[in-house]
């Protein structure tokens, strides 16, 4: 019987034991993602809301994702009447060279030849192609060089921090037959962060939503029905109907070139989310990139994106905090006024996280006069902010550098008392000083 207790007793304590090891390391996967890329980080398209981040402020290659300026450049010129889809672009010397380079991404470009805007535009999005995006480049701006000066003009107007543009393409400068943008060395290549990509491909689908009416087609035919027909494959494999195909993928943009490594901005929409992945220099297991790593890291983002978070409502419209229902108010009517939360707060988040955010009141002291607020004071007045804190866990925050939160407003109105009582608030307010300062008197004498 001794022996049964006894090891009745070891099982239990054995029990605990592997309970206190395997929960923490439980719990620890599940608050980090490894994604073997250099650099990652997922996004909520609607809000702007980062669900993950790994290394997404270390400036990286970015090869062909570049083109996603040149895309927003584009179709801001063509919606300023600028140029149309269209207008005809003469080759130049420049874009007949580099088209001719078959082992770029190209579709050939004659000598002599024109094309549309819009035909060089679907091989830009579709094919990635580089003589064409540079064909783009040079019938907004004149030439190349001018137009990365817009393209870096525009990254600091849309806040891309940390990001350097030196052609619209991506390419190595020393791909370009010699011919390299002015102002910009032989060597060098466009640069971003994570987060810059992420912020870029969301102000391109904001702005122009029509992007993925492109970026979505699996294939396409560059001048069919002619002898310089081409195939254009997307190298989107997480299309519909692809290697690597993903629910939902519609865009946005691969990259790839020695320096960048295997990089890839990914967007899928499934009911009414939108996600946004950036994953820059993939690897496998083995450490070798490939195409199927930058896929696989993309994935692995979209299933944790997809499969973890909801859209829920923290923070309800009308919400009063406990011990704070009102501010005190001087020369009204009434000595206060109620105040509440004017529009609810409704964010991605984990589902088993929802109650780890904790409102936290702040109000707007630059209207508060000794601590109250003076009437009249009109119902719906901004008089401060609610922001949400995580009490555990990471919060990566917005990609704008925003928090959570949202404006506290009055709920009723108050009138400014008239001169009867303000007098008599006066009387009230000198005798009860007169008062407190005999009592401290007093006082002082014993």
């Amino acid at each position: 019987m001794k022996n049964v207790f006894k090891m009745t007793m070891l099982l239990t304590v054995l029990a605990m034991f592997m309970t206190s090891i395997i929960v923490p390391q439980q719990a620890s996967a599940n608050e980090s993602l490894n994604i073997m890329a250099d650099a990652a980080i997922l996004v909520d398209a609607e809000s702007g809301k980062i669900l993950f981040e790994q290394n997404a402020d270390t400036p990286l290659g970015v090869a062909s994702m570049t083109k996603m300026m040149t895309e927003y450049l584009l179709f801001e010129a063509i919606e300023d009447g600028r140029i149309t889809w269209d207008q005809q672009y003469s080759v130049t010397d420049f874009t007949y060279q580099v088209s001719q380079d078959r082992a770029l991404s190209n579709v050939p470009l004659r000598a002599d030849g024109t094309y549309s805007i819009k035909e060089l535009y679907e091989a830009l999005a579709i094919y990635s192609a580089n003589a064409a995006t540079i064909g783009i480049a040079e019938t907004i701006a004149g030439t190349e060089g001018e137009f990365v000066r817009l393209m870096n003009k525009k990254a600091e107007e849309l806040g891309l921090e940390d990001t350097k543009f030196v052609n619209s393409t991506g390419l190595n400068n020393a791909d370009l037959k010699g011919m390299h943008p002015d102002g910009t060395g032989e060597t060098d290549e466009n640069v971003m962060t994570a987060r810059s990509v992420a912020k870029l491909a969301r102000a391109l689908m904001t702005d122009y939503p029509e992007v993925l009416e492109t970026t979505s087609i699996a294939k396409a035919v560059f001048r069919d029905g002619t002898d310089d027909r081409t195939e254009m494959p997307n190298w989107n494999f997480m299309l519909p109907g692809l290697v690597y195909e993903y629910e939902g993928m519609d865009g946005l943009k691969t990259g790839t070139t020695d320096f960048a490594g295997h990089s890839f901005t990914g967007t899928a929409k499934r009911e009414d989310v939108r996600l946004i992945t950036v994953v820059m220099k993939a690897v496998d297991s083995e450490g070798v990139g490939s195409y199927k790593a930058r896929f696989d890291a993309t994935r692995a983002l979209m299933d944790f994106g997809f499969g973890q978070f909801t859209r829920q409502e923290i923070i309800p419209a009308g919400y009063q905090f406990e011990d704070q229902q009102a501010l005190p108010v001087a020369k009204g009517q009434e000595d206060e006024v109620k105040i509440a939360v004017k529009e609810p707060i409704t964010m991605m988040v984990r589902s088993s996280e929802k109650d780890a955010y904790v409102p936290e009141l702040v109000i707007d002291e630059s209207l508060l006069d000794n601590g109250k607020l003076e009437a009249s004071i009109e119902k719906d007045k901004v008089v401060g902010t609610v922001n949400l804190t995580k009490e555990s866990g990471s919060d990566y925050g917005y990609l704008d550098g925003s928090a959570s939160g949202a404006e506290v407003i009055t709920t009723e109105s108050v009138e400014r008392a008239n001169w009867f009582s303000l007098s008599l608030q006066a009387v009230g307010s000198f005798f009860s000083t007169m008062w407190n300062g005999a009592v401290d008197f007093v006082k002082g004498l014993f």
